[in-house]
């Protein structure tokens, strides 16, 4: 178990990466190879460090571990997930089970990944979530999309139903705007993964499935009489501006 929280500063920083992995090797080479890539990296070794980091430092994307000391990976998502509804959290975890994987999506993760992984697969995931995240706060510009009482406003990165917020986060927000800006049209899950998490989705992935339930369940909590996003058997999902007469908490 790391004893103390590293700060790596050999290149100057420009986005800052929080690493909270208790196996120490791990977590030195993770520090490696994100400083290499440029990041600036803070290190914590137990879940309760790496929430202090958080707080103090405010970084713009978590490395996360599931099986931490103190406070495990998935009280640790929660807990954050309370004071920041944005920040990317990438799992890198050696769980490797499709329970693992659903369940770490739907405290609040983003993205999964699962032990051993290549560097450079990771890396370039942490890229991906970092441009995403970057254009989300340039997406001013875009037109707010409007349908039967749902407001989605790509400024706020929020939905409203009724007025009232829908409590999405950044990558469930995300999910809902790629569809809503292709009404009625069948997207699949391949094209939606790579157009939200902006890579191209692995066989047997479950994250495009586990987010449209998430966006369903809190649009669902508000709108009883609509369904928004109806499955398509077989492709993938679409949205219906003009809503359905099925409540929108339906399955996945």
């Amino acid at each position: 178990m790391l004893s103390v929280v590293r700060i790596a500063t050999d290149m100057a920083p420009s986005e800052t990466v929080l690493i909270v992995e208790d196996d120490e090797a791990i977590a030195e080479t993770l520090d490696y190879h994100l400083a290499r890539a440029g990041y600036r990296t803070l290190v914590a070794g137990d879940g309760a460090r790496g929430l202090r980091l958080f707080r103090s430092q405010r970084p713009d994307l978590v490395v996360l571990d599931l099986m931490l000391p103190q406070i495990d990976g998935w009280r640790f998502t929660e807990e954050l997930r309370k004071e920041d509804v944005d920040v990317p959290i990438i799992v890198c975890s050696a769980r490797t089970s499709e329970f693992d994987r659903v369940n770490g999506l739907e405290v609040g993760a983003d993205d999964y990944i699962t032990k051993p992984f290549s560097m450079k697969e990771l890396v370039a995931r942490v890229q991906a979530h970092l441009r995403r995240a970057g254009r989300a706060r340039d997406r001013g510009a875009s037109s707010v999309i409007e349908a039967a009482g749902l407001v989605i406003d790509p400024e706020q990165v929020q939905a409203f139903v009724n007025g009232r917020s829908v409590g999405l986060t950044a990558r469930e927000f995300e999910v809902l705007h790629a569809l809503a800006r292709n009404p009625s049209k069948p997207l699949p899950r391949e094209r939606l993964y790579r157009e939200v998490w902006g890579y191209e989705m692995l066989p047997g992935d479950r994250s495009v499935d586990v987010f449209v339930r998430k966006v369903r369940r809190k649009l669902g909590e508000l709108s009883t009489s609509h369904n928004f996003i109806e499955t398509h058997y077989g492709v993938g999902y679409r949205f219906e501006p003009h809503g359905g007469e099925q409540p929108a908490a339906a399955h996945a």
